[in-house]
């Protein structure tokens, strides 16, 4: 994680006042497990540039330590010890104090709303944000954005490149509003908050936003990444007026992780969100009630799982914290469901919904959580009258789908199997780059017409029939932002 924030003309020199920082002392300071650097690397005799490098290296296990996640190994395997980030943020706050506060000596206060001309460059930032929303976030502020990434050395197809980046902004501001902006922006970009949420993050939101935020084109994103939860947001509008009207919206993907992607507002009569949790990024019009993508998902396969005849055994392989094995729980003359799943935490999510569900009226059967993969067989899955692969199968290389079809379609035999995954035409109709995928882990997003080839050839092998439709609001030209199939034994075969 670092910052290098670099001024330029005449009287540069006064910021390491402003700094509150003598370039001939290099600031180290250790705590909480948290090392902070900052030590100027040009400074001129002439004092017509300054340049200072600030950089925190944290220790990986104190972050991780004492969390509700410690029995999950997977806790370690993250981004936070590496990026740009509100952690970030928290490091280096101290060192910065008297710049964000604009409180130097008093010999200096007159400099406090001095513009020089800045150079700042982060990173790396892990943003979900397209490049071209990025730049709409500081652009609006007078900065000149470059934005570079790594290419992506992957020994298998994945991506091409990163979605890493090292931004640099250039233009002419005051030391204070430029900190107080990349205070405010730097955890919009990652869609991350290491802490609790609470009001006080709006008290942020105006300190740090007074005099640039409420001009903002995206004002509406700004305080929705910041503030995250609908409460919060409605509270906030309550008290401070409607949000600026902005063009993007953003939604939560698919994953535990909570990545969110920004993308253009569809075209429907309700707002559509990807969510599979209530976000922040639902929709605060309380007047409409928002429907997310994913709850679509659930009503389609709950839909035609009640119209089948077979459907009293029941298979939901990746089932996460059990949410749809939950509406597929009140179906009539369903008697079993299987909510398999790797992910011993989202096990325990599952548990613990399922548990809540004991004395509902309506239920008439309690999931069972269980551990499993669809990487290995178990015979407990076999000749089953519904599996469901719920946007599953892009979470997975591609060269080990055949693998997995032929053991499901071959070996587990279901009657029907329901299977979804993302379009990537409607990608286009998200404003989401060319090779942008809508979730980290996702290892591929197909086409319509890759689809139905890799549907064409599974049902081949194996003596399926199958049908594919889409899910969400359809845009011409693009289809639909959902493809479902649905793969049934020909009746010879079902014996």
């Amino acid at each position: 994680m670092h910052l290098i924030l670099k001024a330029s003309g005449a009287n540069a020199g006064v910021v390491s006042h402003l700094l509150a920082k003598n370039p001939n002392n290099v600031y180290d300071r250790t705590d909480k497990g948290v090392r902070v650097r900052m030590v100027y690397t040009t400074t001129l005799e002439q004092e017509t540039e300054v340049e200072v490098f600030i950089h925190a290296e944290p220790d990986p296990v104190q972050l991780v330590r004492g969390t509700p996640d410690g029995y999950d190994i997977t806790q370690y395997i993250n981004d936070r010890e590496f990026v740009t980030s509100s952690l970030f943020c928290s490091y280096i706050r101290g060192a910065l104090g008297t710049a964000l506060n604009g409180k130097p000596k008093e010999d200096y206060v007159q400099w406090v709303d001095h513009a020089f001309e800045l150079e700042l460059k982060f990173g790396p930032v892990a943003s979900d944000l397209p490049d071209r929303v990025v730049e709409e976030l500081f652009s609006p502020l007078g900065y000149e954005v470059t934005i570079e990434r790594g290419e992506s050395a992957y020994s298998f197809d994945l991506k091409n490149r990163s979605t890493v980046r090292h931004i640099t902004i250039r233009g002419k501001q005051t030391i204070q509003q430029s900190l107080r902006q990349l205070f405010l922006l730097i955890p919009v970009l990652d869609n991350y908050k290491h802490y609790f949420i609470s009001e006080d993050e709006m008290d942020k939101i105006n300190r740090y936003g007074e005099g640039w935020l409420d001009t903002h084109p995206l004002k509406e994103l700004i305080v929705r990444r910041t503030l995250r939860f609908a409460e919060l947001i409605r509270t906030y509008e309550r008290q401070y007026g409607a949000l600026t009207a902005g063009t993007l919206r953003s939604e939560q993907g698919e994953g535990a992780t909570g990545y969110q992607q920004v993308k253009a507002e569809p075209e429907s009569a309700l707002p559509v969100h990807e969510d599979k949790d209530i976000s922040a990024d639902a929709a605060v019009d309380s007047s409409e009630t928002p429907v997310r993508l994913n709850d679509l998902r659930y009503r389609a396969i709950t839909d035609i799982v009640a119209s089948l005849s077979d459907k009293r055994r029941i298979v939901d392989m990746g089932a996460g914290e059990g949410k749809l094995s939950a509406r597929l729980a009140y179906i009539s003359g369903v008697e079993s469901i299987l909510a398999v799943e790797p992910s011993g935490q989202s096990r325990l999510r599952a548990m613990e919904r399922f548990a809540k569900m004991q004395d509902r009226p309506g239920v008439k059967v309690i999931p069972e959580p269980m551990l499993g993969s669809l990487f290995y067989f178990d015979e407990q899955m076999q000749h089953q009258d519904v599996m469901i692969l719920c946007e599953v199968i892009e979470h997975i290389e591609e060269y080990r789908l055949d693998g997995i079809l032929d053991t499901i379609l071959k070996e587990y035999q279901p009657k029907v199997l329901l299977m979804t995954t993302p379009n990537k035409e409607y990608n286009e109709v998200y404003a989401m780059e060319q090779e942008q995928l809508r979730h980290h882990d996702h290892r591929f997003e197909w086409t319509r017409e890759e689809f139905n080839s890799r549907c064409a050839h599974w049902a081949e092998k194996s003596n399926y029939t199958y049908e594919i439709s889409g899910i969400g609001m359809d845009k011409e030209g693009f289809g639909q932002p959902t493809q479902l199939a649905m793969f049934t034994r020909r009746k010879e075969e079902q014996g």
